[in-house]
This record gives structure tokens, sequence and C-alpha cells, in this order.
């Protein structure tokens, strides 16, 4: 199968070199950065790069449109599909987003973080999808198997409630161990030292249930603790209120259980 991608970023290089390697042929790379284009379509031996102005029905058999979430709208204004199956490739945006451009309209979502530096080398990576015609769907799902071996169909309802969960697990988590670091930093402690419970905590959770995981001094409701750790965070009101605001939200659950 043939496909097109445009777009440069994390997603259009991890969907480009997987499907490379699922023996794909890539017909072309498009972007508003000509350079950038160039560059990735080299890379994926594509016929050809360009802006997305030169992008053309039948081009390929598909073409992922991986660019930002707000920037889907805009670039599937710029496109008529009759034949090309067009596949955006965001996981908080609608399919109906692109419908207008193409007859054959397809979703694919990798939920996973991905940074075209660090490219994820296994296959264990769930991927949602979505397709508004029959033969959207055939296409996405193949060119989908040459991606990931856990492919699974998520409407927009239930994507963007996956999102919301993607978003606190991965995003909010790595926010909260930066400022772990700094924390760490700023009083001459080796940021290392916290790998183990670091790696304890997810390790747990692969096994149990994450609230029935909890431990700390929000859910014992240890006050004189976690006084003393808000007034250690005096100097950082925005951690404060992060901390203050995630032991409120530990001890809700358990507000009328026996400690």
């Amino acid at each position: 199968m043939t496909y097109s991608i445009i777009g440069t970023g994390n997603i259009a290089c991890f969907l480009g070199n997987r499907l490379v390697t699922g023996q794909h042929h890539c017909a072309g790379v498009y972007s508003r950065n000509p350079t950038a284009a160039a560059a990735l379509a080299e890379a994926l031996l594509a016929d050809k790069s360009g802006t997305i102005e030169d992008v053309t029905d039948e081009d390929a058999d598909i073409c992922f449109l991986a660019v930002s979430d707000g920037a889907i709208k805009e670039v599937a204004r710029q496109l008529t599909f009759d034949n090309t199956v067009l596949v955006h490739t965001a996981g908080a945006v609608a399919i109906e987003s692109i419908a207008p451009a193409a007859s054959h309209a397809a979703v694919l979502w990798p939920v996973y973080s991905i940074l075209k530096n660090n490219l994820p080398d296994h296959r264990d990576i769930p991927c949602a999808w979505e397709a508004s015609t029959d033969k959207a769907r055939r296409y996405v799902l193949e060119t989908g198997h040459a991606v990931t071996d856990v492919l699974f169909e998520a409407k927009y309802e239930q994507r963007k409630w996956l999102h919301l969960s993607a978003v606190i697990s991965n995003n909010f988590i790595n926010h909260l161990m930066a400022i772990c670091e700094q924390v760490c930093t700023d009083n001459n402690l080796p940021f290392s030292t916290l790998m183990p419970i670091i790696e304890q905590t997810f390790e747990r959770i692969k096994h149990t249930s994450p609230l029935h995981a909890q431990t700390g001094p929000a859910i014992r409701r240890d006050s004189t603790t976690i006084d003393r750790q808000m007034a250690l965070l005096e100097k950082h009101p925005q951690w404060q209120k992060v901390y203050e605001a995630i032991t409120a939200s530990i001890q809700t659950p358990f507000r009328n259980s026996a400690i």
C-alpha cells in the first residue's frame, strides 16, 4: 500500500518509519516547511516532497494528517480527496473534523508518548482507530497492523476520555517528576534516589488497582505531615496548590472510610 504524510513532527516520523519497515511505500511527505518535508522524505525513501498545496487526490492510497490538534481542521480545508483515505492521528479530535475533506476518513491514534529523537522499537503501543467507511476501515487497519500489535476501535466519545486519562497519567505525572527533580536539585540531593520508589509505583499498579495501592500522609489523614510539607513549599505557591489539590483528591474516595 502507498501512503503519504502531511507533517514532519514526532508522530509523522514514527508512522513513517513503521510503515517503511512494514513494506509500505511512501509516495510523498508534505509540510509547511519544505526543508523539513524533504529531509523526512529522504529518510523514508519517498517519491517526492513539498508543501500542503502540492497534495493531490490519488497521490497515495492513504494520507496521514500528522499535524498538531489545532491545525487539523485548517489543513483539512485545503484538501479534497475522493479516493485517497484521509487519516488524522489525534486522540481528542473528532473524525468529523476531516470528513468534509475526504469521502473516506479515519483516525489512527497511538496512545503513547513519542519523541522522534527516541522512537520506540517495540510494538506494544496501543493504537485507537475509527473509520467512516468500509474502505477507510480496511486501509487504516492494514496500515495500523504495520505500526502496532495492539489495535482497538474507539469512537470520539471514548477517545476524548482516553486522551484525558493519557494527559493525566503521562504529562501530569511527568510534570510532578520535574517538580521532584527541582526539589532535589535545590537541596543538593540526587534525583536518582527517588528512582526505586518511582519504579515501584508503576510496577505495583500492574497488579493492583491504583486506588487500593494508595499510601502516604493524605490517605492516612496525617495533618501534621501535610501542614509541614505545605510549609516547605511556601516559596513555591503553584506547587503548594498542586500539593493541596492532589491531597484533597486522594482523600475524597476515602472520606467515609476508617483509617
